[in-house]
């Protein structure tokens, strides 16, 4: 248990499967969990990735799924890769649109220069009507100044729209050739820290601020993903994805940190990872949260005994 964390570490075996991979095979996951509660029912965003030298390999599909009591889901839209022409999606975002509706972020390999990018969809009434074609940018290696951005996250706190992404730290010296692979996270050339986007439009326009949740020096020293983000008493926690080398860029686990202003955070989990796996690499990874009615509801990517990835959802009961 990490000292001040709002609740204590779990065992990830004990949730509840949500989605199983496509295969129980090492390379298929079903995970990137991105979970909103509108008072009513769960929405969820998830990805379906295959292993390289598969049909449509990397992650090929993403969807948003509904659900009335969190654990059964039922797909409402999705999108195939070949849609966007890119060679690999990962994690999107559903959010409230401002005037209402839903907005979608999505993160995805550009097919111009090989680097991670975050568009948004234009609002829909219903999540079920997002339409691919209205993709515009919000986020890419170009406007932010970094090798690759990707996996948002969105926070809305009074007028301020919060934008947390992953992102490839520039380095002079840099070529394209740490791009060839489409994948910049797994060739170990750049570290991979959080930046912080914020808009007071309503999310029309970001403002880039970069970092905010930079690599630690140890378990985490590569990676530090920022997930989700909590509002509690006297600030907020946020759980985030750490990795020591590019060779568990697969493979990462679940620390926490938390902060009183959502600029700067402090790691409470820097001596070693909150939660991990017992299996293979240990991954515990994009874990999401949500607080409700005196329960933390978790999901996130679990790492199997066989190597494939599943998405499960844990509750706890909160304090």
């Amino acid at each position: 248990m990490i000292e001040h964390a709002p609740l204590p570490a779990f065992d990830p075996l004990a949730g509840t499967v949500v989605l199983a991979p496509e295969k129980d095979e090492e390379g298929y996951w079903v995970g990137c969990p991105g979970v909103l509660h509108d008072g009513e029912r769960f929405w969820l965003t998830y990805r379906r990735r295959r292993p390289r030298g598969a049909g449509a390999e990397r992650g090929w599909r993403c969807a948003v799924a509904v659900s009335d009591d969190g654990v059964d889901f039922t797909d409402v839209w999705s999108v195939h890769k070949d849609e966007l022409g890119t060679p690999s999606m990962e994690r999107f975002c559903l959010a409230p649109a401002d005037g209402g509706g839903f907005v979608l972020y999505l993160s995805y390999v550009d097919p111009a220069d090989n680097r991670w990018r975050i568009d948004v969809l234009s609002p829909a009434a219903h999540p079920s009507e997002l339409d691919v074609a209205s993709a515009r940018p919000v986020l890419t290696a170009a406007s932010t100044g970094t090798e690759g951005v990707k996996d948002p996250y969105v926070l809305l706190a009074g007028p301020v729209t919060y934008l947390f992404a992953s992102y490839a730290e520039a380095l002079d010296g840099l070529g394209g050739e740490a791009h060839a692979s489409a994948d910049i996270y797994n060739v170990g050339a750049t570290t991979h820290p959080t930046g912080l986007a914020t808009s007071l439009d309503g999310g029309a326009s970001f403002t880039w601020h970069g970092q905010a949740l930079g690599v630690g020096q140890g378990w985490d020293r590569y990676q530090a993903r920022l997930n989700s983000v909590v509002a509690v008493p006297g600030g907020y926690v946020g759980f985030y994805d750490g990795s020591a080398s590019h060779a568990e860029n697969y493979e990462e686990r679940c620390g926490v940190a938390v902060s009183g202003d959502l600029f700067g955070w402090r790691r409470l989990s820097g001596e070693r990872p909150w939660v991990t796996s017992p299996h293979r690499g240990g991954s515990v990874r994009y874990l999401d949260a949500l607080l409700l009615e005196g329960r933390w509801w978790l999901y996130y990517e679990l790492t199997r005994a066989d190597g494939a990835h599943e998405l499960r959802v844990i509750r706890i009961p909160a304090g």
